[in-house]
């Protein structure tokens, strides 16, 4: 079977541009492995750490609070299924301290 790019798989296209490095290349990983429900999940947890640490910036706590919550949900879902998930456990952590 031959390895999916930005080519050929519509997630990988249209997050090479608007991702980090470290999770785009975690996408590439689980997209090969079709596993691309957990791919999914990689995206979202993304998003949610990305705007958890704009409420902080922007002082409003309990909803920063209330993100990282369903963040570290989907975060253990991922651990749960065996996926290299640091990085990520790495930007719940300081954004975990910021508050």
């Amino acid at each position: 079977m031959t390895k999916k790019t930005s080519r050929n798989t519509d997630i990988l296209k249209d997050t090479k541009n608007t991702t980090s490095p470290k999770v785009y290349s975690l996408l590439v990983e689980l997209v090969n492995a079709d596993r691309e429900d957990l791919a999914e999940d990689v995206l979202k947890i993304d998003y949610l750490l990305t705007y958890a640490n704009n409420c902080v910036k922007d002082k409003d706590l309990r909803e920063a609070r209330d993100t990282l919550g369903i963040a570290r949900n989907r975060i253990d879902k991922l651990i749960d299924n065996s996926v290299n998930v640091e990085y990520l456990v790495n930007l719940y952590d300081k954004i975990n301290l910021k508050l």
